[in-house]
């Protein structure tokens, strides 16, 4: 097993092959079948705290991080571009308006008005793409609402944006 130092101390380790296919397997569920492979190539490492994954980072880049609360994966903004590229649109997608892009690439929360368009599969608390009219990645979050409900609300918060890519 391989280690190296990274920021703050924690130390980078290759996953075991059981850890690896648990990573993919968690991917495939949460995102959809084959993105565990795309989201966690060869080479992967990971980052450990009291013997459970916490990080995941591919070269020198996180990729993301795994809630301890729940296993969910958090997507950094490798992840993200990752994910988008696997998945055909709408899976997991939800459009804004080009007038709001801007600030949502920039970390702003996504508002229901905002959005012409989601993946009527969305579920709430689940990770989602944030995306202009073009599909261009705008930012990654945690959807607030359901994905027909995000289209059905004019007011209210929908997305809480974690990562901006402006």
């Amino acid at each position: 097993m391989v280690k190296s130092e990274i920021e703050h101390g924690d130390i980078l380790q290759d996953p075991t092959s059981k850890e690896l296919v648990k990573l993919r397997a968690v991917a495939d569920y949460l995102f959809d079948k084959g993105v565990g492979r795309v989201l966690f190539p060869d080479g992967v490492r990971v980052v450990k705290s009291r013997g459970r994954i916490r990080q995941v980072w591919l070269a020198d880049e996180p990729l993301c991080a795994i809630r301890a609360s729940d296993g969910f994966i958090v997507l950094n903004r490798r992840g993200a571009k990752f994910v988008h590229a696997a998945l055909k649109p709408p899976r997991l997608r939800v459009t804004v308006r080009d007038d709001a892009a801007p600030f949502v690439a920039q970390g702003r929360s996504v508002f229901a008005k905002h959005i012409v368009a989601a993946d009527p599969e969305i579920r709430p608390a689940e990770e989602v793409l944030v995306v202009d009219q073009r599909d261009g990645l705008l930012a990654s979050g945690k959807a607030l609402l359901a994905g027909e409900e995000m289209l059905a609300f004019k007011v209210g918060k929908a997305i809480e944006v974690r990562r901006g890519f402006g």
